[in-house]
């Protein structure tokens, strides 16, 4: 009879990333609502695909608001907040800090949501990698939700690692390879 050796024990835990899926919420998805998102399809597939593959290979989940089709499971982290970052709710930066602080974040409201949660785990020493092709902006005034976006993703790059779903597939898959969603470009931290 075989026995399953947990390897994360054997790891700087740093290394193990926790998925965090930020404001998947029925009010961005549902047009026409006042804050529904314009581009949701391609993002929410992401997401999907990266809570797939999270799950697949036994990576921490958690969630800060969802929707059908992401609902938590049994061992997955759910956090409340008051304000857009996530570490609004204290045991978010609890977890976050005890597990190494490492995290691949993806969701929506990358304006604020996903870029102040970004933020906030610099300024605290802590790893972030956001899948800008798993998030979506909001338009701001004049300003178009794409260009926001694209604004948004760049700036996270000063923060941490921008990169796509596929490529962060790739990277923490056993066989690194992964076909499916599109490339995307990627940007790197800048700073």
């Amino acid at each position: 009879m075989s026995s399953v050796i947990d390897l994360r024990a054997y790891v700087n835990p740093g290394v193990v990333q926790t998925l965090v899926l930020v404001d998947l919420q029925q009010e961005y998805i549902a047009s026409p609502r006042v804050l529904a998102l314009e581009e949701t399809k391609t993002a929410l597939a992401n997401c999907r695909a990266a809570l797939a593959h999270a799950r697949a290979m036994g990576l921490p989940v958690a969630f800060a608001r969802w929707i059908e089709g992401f609902e938590p499971h049994g061992v997955d982290m759910i956090f409340e907040r008051n304000r857009p970052s996530c570490y609004a709710s204290a045991d978010f930066a609890e977890v976050m800090s005890g597990g190494g602080g490492s995290f691949v974040l993806a969701g929506f409201a990358g304006e604020a949501a996903c870029l102040a949660t970004a933020i906030d785990a610099f300024h605290r020493g802590h790893s972030v990698t956001y899948l800008t092709d798993a998030s979506a902006s909001h338009a701001l005034d004049d300003i178009t939700a794409n260009d926001v976006h694209r604004v948004v993703s760049r700036v996270a790059g000063l923060y941490g690692d921008v990169i796509t779903t596929r490529t962060w597939i790739a990277r923490t898959s056993r066989k690194g390879s992964w076909r499916g969603l599109d490339d995307g470009h990627e940007h790197g931290r800048t700073a």
